[in-house]
């Protein structure tokens, strides 16, 4: 591998004399830098968007997300997919994440496991991917061996493959295997090749969207509210509670009634809240459009 060919290995004039510079110009150095990220992302909305789309079509049919990365990309991968459940009570299956090394490698690097193409597709044989499912690849540099075989396996199948890279090139290793290509390039980091930078914030920036996308598209949120947030805390509770009160207006104890009648399924009880249903009727409703409120109420 020529290091001098991947983008994010560039050095970056801007952070030459870094090492004596003050801690105060240092910041801000780094911070510069920073500001890059989220208008190199802006350039590529309409890629974004259309792997959104995709992505929401298969889930909605039951299809599995699945992310699968090494090192600093498979760790955001973590931290996202770990989000979905309590954010907006997704069965746990549903957003899978991978990462070469397994679960160990979150916290230390497992040596060699990113290198093995083979492992990648065997991750995936192990959870028993298939053509229904999503994958989402993530790889800075779009040349990790991992993820290139686990991409691969998926397109053999017919899945629907996304890579998120910091690679522009859409001809390179991963972003051509890729039916959704994200490659975007927010320049040298302010250490060399020191990716956990603005790779890494160029990334979580865009999982940010895809996740957040198919969770509205899917009816997991009404208007800008979580409504499928699940009340696993007093903090939580709080928040639930506070989200019926500004969709419905109900008095508290009608809240409270509600959310026990509902067994604490937000979406649920603001449907009863709403419509006055009971709790038989209101479930069939809301099964029938998947848990849709605003669909739901349509044909209510």
């Amino acid at each position: 591998m020529n290091l001098n060919t991947i983008p994010t290995e560039n050095r970056n004039p801007n952070t030459t004399n870094i090492d004596e510079a003050t801690t105060l110009k240092m910041l801000q150095m780094i911070n510069n830098e920073d500001k890059k990220a989220a208008l190199a992302v802006e350039k590529h909305i309409g890629r974004i968007a259309a792997a959104a789309d995709a992505i929401a079509e298969k889930y909605a049919k039951g299809g599995r997300i699945v992310y699968i990365g090494a090192g600093t990309s498979g760790r955001i991968g973590f931290m996202d997919s770990s989000e979905c459940p309590p954010t907006y009570n997704v069965p746990e299956g549903r957003v899978v994440a991978l990462m070469a090394g397994g679960l160990a490698a979150i916290s230390k690097a497992v040596e060699g496991a990113e290198d093995n193409k083979e492992l990648g597709a065997k991750d995936l044989q192990d959870i028993h991917f298939t053509k229904n499912d999503v994958l989402i690849g993530l790889a800075a540099s779009g040349r990790t061996p991992y993820v290139i075989g686990a991409a691969e396996y998926a397109k053999s199948l017919g899945a629907t493959t996304v890579s998120i890279t910091c690679n522009e090139d859409l001809t390179s290793p991963l972003n051509s295997i890729a039916d959704y290509p994200i490659g975007i390039y927010a320049g040298p980091e302010a250490i060399t090749g020191s990716t956990r930078m603005k790779a890494g914030t160029v990334q979580k920036l865009v999982l940010n969207m895809l996740s957040t996308a198919v969770m509205v598209k899917t009816g997991k949120v009404y208007s800008n509210l979580m409504v499928n947030v699940q009340i696993k805390n007093e903090k939580l509770q709080i928040r639930a509670k506070g989200i019926i009160k500004e969709i419905t207006g109900a008095a508290e104890t009608d809240i409270d009634n509600a959310l026990k009648q509902a067994e604490n399924n937000v979406s649920l009880a603001i449907f009863m809240l709403l419509t006055g249903c009971e709790k038989s009727e209101a479930v069939l409703i809301m099964e029938k459009h998947k848990g849709h409120i605003k669909k739901a109420l349509a044909e209510f």
